[in-house]
């Protein structure tokens, strides 16, 4: 099956390096981030899972859980656990899918037709609480993915739904931000009091509002 953004994340049960998870059950009311890996012991991911860890504290406020995946065995994560630790100086601190049946790599479409069917395409999946799609993202073998970025993406998501604002091009936190079109004048007066810049009816800049995990 091919997954779209907007739609509910396919459920599923599987094993994992920290026992089996039923995975809405595991997600609860938090945002996930599901992402794949090709075998285990490869270089580039070897880099990639020792730099999620490293960043648990920005996972937490967020109230984001990361969960790896590869297509090999739970002893092999073993194995492979302890070599990221010693090369990276990053034990893991979350959990990673024994996928060696493929369930959860088939239901989300991470094995190219093409490709060889033991690999999975490194995928990348960010759900929200109501476990819908939000994020999808494709990687080459040769590319370390950007968690920075998919840092950056869960923030303009918080936004969106605290604020009804949307980020434009090369934002970061901080920066002005746009009000959606579906909120009218009246209702952005409401939400906006100090006002906003109106360069165009559809192009209406305002200072960013505070992130959710930033309140308070």
């Amino acid at each position: 099956m091919s997954i779209q953004l907007g739609q509910i994340a396919p459920d599923f049960e599987q094993d994992s390096t920290a026992g089996r998870i039923a995975f809405h059950q595991w997600l609860g009311d938090s945002w996930g981030v599901l992402f794949s890996h090709p075998k285990d012991f490869t270089p580039v991911c070897t880099t990639e899972l020792a730099e999620v860890a490293r960043l648990k504290p920005e996972w937490d406020k967020r109230h984001v859980k990361p969960i790896g995946l590869s297509v090999d065995s739970g002893e092999n994560h073993k194995g492979w656990e302890r070599d990221i630790e010693e090369t990276q100086g990053q034990t893991l601190n979350f959990p990673v899918l024994a996928d060696a049946d493929r369930k959860v790599s088939d239901l989300y479409d991470m094995v190219h037709p093409d490709a060889d069917p033991s690999v999975t395409v490194r995928s990348v999946f960010v759900i929200d609480p109501n476990k819908k799609v939000r994020l999808i993202l494709t990687y080459p073998p040769s590319t370390g993915r950007n968690f920075n970025e998919i840092l950056r993406v869960i923030d303009s998501l918080q936004l969106t739904d605290a604020h009804k604002v949307a980020t434009p091009v090369n934002w970061t936190n901080g920066d002005p931000v746009i009000i959606v079109p579906s909120v009218s004048d009246a209702e952005a007066k409401q939400r906006f009091p100090n006002g906003w810049k109106t360069l165009r009816p559809y192009l209406r800049i305002v200072e960013q509002p505070k992130l959710p995990h930033e309140v308070g």
